[in-house]
């Protein structure tokens, strides 16, 4: 699968919703009631990083609830790319890009959606393929404003940006025309979690979803 097939298909999944929910979770018995939740409140494509002991088992559980589409989140190297990719993830997202993680990605036929920070790292992106980039430490290096300047000389890409996104400042990234959509974490609270309270989970991803794009 080529760099340019794996963007059509990961920017699809980012045009699903204005939010990503970006998941760190450390008990794959809860993943499933967390993944109905979200997927009931509109939020159907989940990103759980590979931060934790539970994270491959909560992508299998979560890949068989109905509506969602499962992929796992700082994937570093082409053995985290494998490991993901046999738990059942459809997408793989990474904060950064390696030569190597391009020929696994290729290999193993699973999108992928690499982060990038400057110009530089877009272009090369774009060179190997890639038009659907996460924008990654998106608060820390700029935010909406270093994406809106990256539109003009670089038109054709799109941005998925992550990190430091919350609901006060999401609307003016989704407002930028490069911006498909946003990935962030405050949709999934790990009190919440802990204590099964997939209501507050499911209201929050309810208005998220709500959330307007440019």
């Amino acid at each position: 699968m080529t760099p340019q097939i794996q963007s059509q298909q990961t920017k699809a999944l980012c045009q699903l919703a204005p939010v990503i929910p970006v998941i760190v979770i450390k008990d794959a018995a809860q993943s499933e009631g967390l993944a109905r939740a979200l997927v009931t409140g509109g939020l159907p494509v989940l990103e759980v990083t590979l931060r934790s002991d539970a994270a491959l088992d909560s992508i299998r559980a979560m890949s068989g609830v109905q509506g969602g589409h499962v992929g796992a989140g700082t994937v570093l190297t082409p053995d985290d790319a494998k490991r993901a990719k046999d738990a059942g993830a459809k997408f793989a997202v990474s904060p950064g890009l390696t030569d190597r993680l391009i020929a696994a990605c290729e290999e193993l036929e699973l999108p992928l959606l690499p982060g990038v920070v400057t110009a530089s790292e877009v272009m090369r992106a774009a060179d190997a393929g890639f038009d659907m980039l996460k924008f990654f430490p998106a608060e820390a290096v700029g935010g909406a404003p270093a994406l809106k300047s990256l539109a003009g000389p670089l038109p054709r890409v799109s941005f998925c940006p992550t990190g430091g996104v919350t609901p006060q400042n999401a609307g003016s990234y989704l407002s930028l025309p490069n911006v498909i959509c946003v990935g962030g974490s405050w949709i999934v609270t790990d009190a919440d979690v802990a204590a099964g309270n997939w209501q507050a989970i499911e209201d929050r991803a309810r208005t998220a979803a709500a959330l307007p794009r440019g």
